[in-house]
């Protein structure tokens, strides 16, 4: 069990290249990372490639847009994005509300 209400909450200052911080609680061990971050307006991860792992991202509230191998999608709460190994993606808080969402990055 992991329990995200007890974890330490980092910022991750411009992740990837992106722009603004994101509060991220990160469960990890040697194979796989878990996180549920909150991006405020504004915020992005920069464009980055999967060259050894794949990412899962479910939105739980707000809406952003996705850049993904030249594709612009956008997704809203309840919705799903996944990034495989060898794909690239960024994703971009354009809302007026925080995004919050929960990733799973496993190493392949």
């Amino acid at each position: 069990m992991i329990d995200f209400e007890t974890l330490e909450t980092k910022i991750l200052h411009q992740f990837q290249g992106g722009n603004g911080d994101i509060a991220a609680k990160i469960y990890a061990d040697d194979l796989n990372r878990i996180v549920k971050s909150v991006y405020a307006p504004g915020v992005s991860t920069g464009y980055h490639r999967h060259d050894d792992s794949s990412e899962i991202i479910f939105i739980l509230s707000g809406a952003c847009t996705v850049k993904h191998n030249g594709n612009v999608l956008r997704l809203t709460a309840g919705m799903c994005h996944y990034c495989k190994k060898g794909d690239a993606h960024a994703v971009i808080n354009d809302g007026d509300e925080d995004l919050t969402m929960f990733a799973v990055v496993c190493s392949q």
